[in-house]
């Protein structure tokens, strides 16, 4: 043994090759975290002390390569200096470098994910060879940062310019025929011939077969390219990313320019450019909200395996009531994900509608060359469609999706049960109704629980899993392995009006009918907010939930919070209702719906919509952009901060990440507690006393009043 650690080993193999080998103790997966950097130059001290070796094979001891770097330890940064750090990245380079300078040659045999720095390190080797099984890629844009450790650098060299920027600024993971095509990867093989592929691919270096020194020629030198050549690629893949990223996420512009910056520089004085580019980025609020919501989403997942664990048993079958859209939709994912559905409906146009949102669902991804023939028609066959409750008896959970209507949920609920083992979890895909109230007249009721899925059920990955006051925590952990097993992401609330997204949802909307009231024009509130961040402004977001629905879900929260969501005035979103404009559903809302060359809705204004609203609306004005995101914002964020503080949900990490994945609240912002965070108390409660006229809804909590005191943070 040459070197040995909890975090790696290096030991001799026949024919004087040396095996580096990542095997971080205690985890499951291996990262570069502070111990294995430190191990990594300690290893490194070993191996070029020992003589006679001719080759370095680089390999894991986990089912994966590397994943990147921990990113727990990341957070440390936020609050540095660019200065303060520079040497994060400088360790681990030095030791990339060394591995790229060893006098003989070097290969790796990436089995797993090799992400973030795991890839980096294969790019230092002479030679890469991925298993079939395995993905690699550049994800840290997706933080906000860039690659620290050569990324920048040597991607470029090896497989061009463009291709390089587009693999960073997308940060996507690349299966093995996609990175052997871009030349990333010098070969590919399955999983159990990868270590003799790599080792045969070394001995060919070692025995002057293969030319490893023209390769280190090319990744130490600068980019192939003359000054014309470069200030055309540049100006045109910089004005692509920059169009793409838009222009809240500044980290995949700035991948284009170190690259630029660098392209005729030696190796160190590239990797100094990557460096300062890496902490100018991670010294913005974006990189730290990102990475915010990464680790959210880790504490989310943790908690979910969590809930899973504590199941006395598996989802083996499900049954979901109600075909229709979401009925279609969410027998869709379960049967895709691999659990077999139940699809029921009272009658045949009801499941043919369901199983027409299904085939149309699946047929895309055989189009797009996501899945075979053959495994769309094995997954359509596991939807089982059918008018009565035959089977049901065998069942795991049962999802009902039907109206929302409290009177029907309960009867249809109430006879369910009655089909249904006595030990299985029913659950109401209700966005409003209270699931204590629909648990009123069920026998089992600590075996309901509520489970709000987010349409389109198949793009919106959260799952809202309601606890009434009945519900036993064994109904909640097998709805939320169910969850788990859909592909979603779970969050676990306890039951109140409008239960947690909607709950905050609507907040934001009165303040948007307030905003009109007062005379603000909705096309220009939309473009306000749209700019701030979200995906949609207030108005086309309603008339992508339904007018309708939007009518009814604003009554059951001014039923629930009539001190701080009843409204003393006509709303516009009323008059819209009254009007049969009910949205994109019936092609006309506030704004009105046709058809363009891609079969997807588009919006155009009609004027007569200003005319319709005018009489509930003030005379028209223009609002300061920072007045119209307060009041906007802040009715969300209070309540939130309400929803925290009355235990509805369980963190604010978890109600970040539920506006995130429930409704696209700007993810570069990292959820509205982070939002609160970065822009500080002080200036929230500014915000508060200016518009303390519009009522309770902007009025701080105690809790929001203790952190301003105390000079507190939700993070």
């Amino acid at each position: 043994m040459i070197y040995q650690s909890d975090q790696l080993t290096i030991k001799r193999l026949e024919g004087d090759i040396a095996e580096l080998n990542f095997d971080l103790q205690g985890e499951s997966v291996n990262k570069f975290d502070n111990a294995t950097v430190t191990s990594l130059t300690a290893g490194l001290d070993a191996l070029e002390a020992e003589s006679g070796v001719k080759g370095l094979l680089v390999t894991s001891g986990k089912p994966v390569f590397v994943v990147g770097a921990d990113i727990t330890e990341f957070t440390s940064l936020f609050g540095a200096t660019q200065e303060e750090i520079k040497p994060f990245t400088s360790s681990n380079n030095k030791s990339f470098n060394r591995i790229a300078a060893l006098p003989y040659p070097s290969a790796v045999a990436i089995n797993g994910f090799a992400m973030g720095g795991g890839l980096e390190v294969c790019l230092a080797c002479d030679f890469r060879v991925m298993s079939t099984a395995a993905k690699i890629g550049l994800p840290e844009t997706k933080l906000g940062i860039l690659p620290g450790w050569g990324g920048t650098v040597r991607l470029p060299r090896i497989i061009g310019v463009d291709e390089a920027v587009m693999w960073m600024a997308t940060g996507a993971d690349k299966r093995p025929d996609d990175a052997l095509k871009a030349g990333a990867v010098d070969a590919v093989a399955a999983p159990e011939q990868l270590r003799d592929v790599t080792l045969t691919t070394l001995q060919g270096a070692i025995d002057g077969q293969l030319d490893y020194a023209e390769r280190r020629a090319r990744k130490h030198g600068p980019l192939p390219l003359n000054d014309t050549e470069a200030m055309m690629t540049f100006f045109t893949v910089k004005s692509m990313v920059a169009q793409q990223a838009g222009k809240n996420y500044p980290a995949p512009v700035k991948v284009v320019e170190v690259i630029e910056q660098a392209r005729s520089m030696s190796l160190d004085d590239a990797l100094n450019v990557e460096a300062e580019g890496f902490a100018q980025l991670a010294t913005t609020p974006v990189a730290s909200a990102l990475v915010g919501v990464f680790l959210n989403d880790q504490l989310l997942g943790k908690k979910a395996k969590g809930w899973e664990k504590q199941a006395d048993k598996k989802i083996e079958t499900a049954a979901v009531l109600g075909a229709g859209i979401m009925g279609g939709g969410i027998a869709y994912q379960s049967a895709l994900k691999g659990t077999p559905i139940k699809m029921k409906d009272i009658n045949q146009d009801g499941l043919d509608l369901g199983l027409n949102e299904a085939n149309k669902l699946l047929a895309k991804r055989v189009n797009r060359g996501r899945m075979t023939a053959d495994q769309m028609g094995a997954i359509l066959n596991s939807i089982d469609p059918t008018l009565t409750y035959a089977g049901f008896e065998d069942v795991d959970i049962v999802v009902e999706a039907v109206v929302e209507n409290e009177k029907v949920k309960g009867i249809v609920l109430a006879e369910t049960e009655k089909h249904i083992d006595k030990d299985a979890v029913l659950a109401s895909n209700t966005s409003t109704i209270s699931i204590t109230r629909l648990a009123e007249n069920l026998e089992r009721p600590e075996n309901f629980c509520g489970m709000h899925f987010f349409n389109p059920v198949h793009a919106m990955p959260l799952v809202e899993v309601i606890r009434g006051e009945k519900t036993s925590d064994n109904a909640i952990a097998r709805t939320v392995a169910y969850a788990n097993k859909m592909g979603k992401k779970a969050v676990v609330v306890n039951d109140c009006p409008g239960f947690l997204v909607n709950r905050v949802l609507f907040p934001y909307f009165g303040g948007f009918n307030a905003l009109l009231r007062d005379g603000a024009d909705f096309q220009a509130v939309d473009k306000i907010m749209e700019r701030w961040g979200w995906p949609m402004g207030p108005a086309y977001l309603m008339d992508v939930v339904g007018v309708d629905t939007g009518v009814h879900a604003a009554q059951v929260m001014a039923e629930g919070f009539p001190d701080r969501m009843q409204p003393d005035y006509k709303s516009a979103t009323e008059v819209l209702f009254e009007s049969d404009r009910l949205g994109q559903k019936n092609g006309k809302g506030m704004y009105e719906y046709t058809t363009d060359k891609r079969g997807k809705p588009k919006k155009v204004v009609n004027e007569d919509v200003y005319e319709l609203i005018a009489p509930v609306c003030g005379e028209r004005a223009e609002f300061e952009r920072e007045d119209v995101i307060a009041r906007m914002m802040l009715p969300m964020a209070i309540e939130m901060a309400r929803c925290v503080e009355e235990g509805i949900v369980g963190t604010p990490a978890e109600a970040d990440l539920a506006l995130l994945y429930g409704v696209g609240f700007p993810p570069f912002r990292g959820g509205i507690f982070r939002w609160m965070d970065t822009v500080g108390m002080a200036h929230i409660a500014e915000a508060s006393e200016k518009f303390a006229h519009l009522g309770k809804a902007y009025e701080l909590t105690d809790g929001m009043k203790d952190m301003l005191a105390n000079g507190k943070t939700y993070y």
